[in-house]
C-alpha cells in the first residue's frame, strides 16, 4: 500500500512540473498581461459600397480591414479587450443594421459614420483608433501619419503622439509628426482619447504596393499596437 501511496505522489509532483514549465514558457505566468483591462474600439475606415481611396486593384477599404484585424490580434495578445465596428467587407451598417435602407449613396455614408460613433458610445472603451490609407494627386507624398482633433478628449494629444513615435521607429520610412484637424466627425464625437491613423499613401506607387503586402500590414499592425502600449504605460506611471 504505501508503495502504492508513493506511486500515486511522484506522479502528482511529475504533473505538477509538467504544467509549471508550460506555464513558466509563458512570460504571462509570471508578469500581468500589458493590457489586461483596457478596452479598445477599432475601427476600419470605409466598407462595402464606400471603398475609399484607391489605386488600380488596391482598395482602402480592404488594406484598412486587413491592418485593423491585424492590430486587433496584436492587442489581445497584450491582454486587451477589442471590439471592431466592423470585421467584414461590408460597411458598418450590412453588418449591424442590414435591413436599413436609404435614399442616397450620401445618406447611407452619413448614417454609417452616426452607426461608429453609436457602437463606440455603447461599449465605452478607453481608446478609438480608426484606420485609413491616404490618397492625393501629387503621387511623391508618402509616410504614414497619426491624427487627433483639436478640440477632441484632452489625451487624444498623448495617444496620437505615441502611435506616431513607434510608426517611426518601427517602420523607419517617415519622419512625420502627429498633427491635429479639425474636420474628422469621429474624433470630435467620441469622449475617450481617438485618433486617426493614415497608414500611408494609395497615391503613391511604392508606398500602394507594401499596403497591399500582408508581411508589411503585419509590420504597421505591430507599430500601431505598441503605441497603444506605450501610451497606456505612461499614462498610469
Amino acid at each position: 500500500m504505501k508503495r502504492w501511496l508513493a506511486l500515486i505522489f511522484v506522479i502528482f509532483c511529475s504533473m505538477l512540473v509538467v504544467v509549471y514549465e508550460t506555464n513558466a514558457s509563458d512570460r504571462r505566468f509570471f508578469l500581468p498581461e500589458p493590457l489586461g483591462g483596457v478596452r479598445i474600439v477599432l475601427d476600419a475606415g470605409h466598407g462595402g459600397i464606400d471603398g475609399g481611396a484607391s489605386n488600380g486593384e488596391v482598395i482602402e477599404k480592404d488594406v484598412t480591414l486587413a491592418i485593423t484585424k491585424k492590430v486587433a490580434r496584436q492587442l489581445t495578445r497584450l491582454g486587451a479587450e477589442v471590439v471592431l465596428t466592423r470585421s467584414t467587407d461590408g460597411d458598418v451598417l450590412s453588418e449591424h443594421a442590414p435591413s436599413e435602407t436609404f435614399p442616397t449613396l450620401r445618406e447611407r455614408k452619413k448614417q454609417d459614420i452616426f452607426l461608429r460613433e453609436t457602437l463606440v458610445e455603447s461599449h465605452e472603451p478607453d481608446l478609438f483608433i480608426t484606420i485609413h490609407a491616404n490618397a492625393i494627386p501629387n503621387s511623391k507624398w508618402r509616410g504614414a501619419q497619426v491624427f487627433y482633433h483639436h478640440t477632441g478628449h484632452e489625451k487624444s494629444q498623448a495617444l496620437a503622439q505615441a502611435v506616431q513615435q513607434s510608426i517611426r521607429e518601427t517602420m523607419e520610412n517617415t519622419d512625420r509628426e502627429a498633427l491635429a484637424i479639425k474636420n474628422v466627425y469621429l474624433l470630435k464625437k467620441v469622449e475617450k482619447p481617438a485618433v486617426l491613423v493614415e497608414t500611408g499613401f494609395l497615391s503613391n506607387e511604392e508606398e500602394r504596393d507594401l499596403l497591399a503586402n500582408d508581411s508589411y500590414q503585419e509590420k504597421m499592425a505591430f507599430a500601431i499596437a505598441r503605441g497603444i502600449e506605450n501610451y497606456i504605460h505612461v499614462k498610469y506611471e
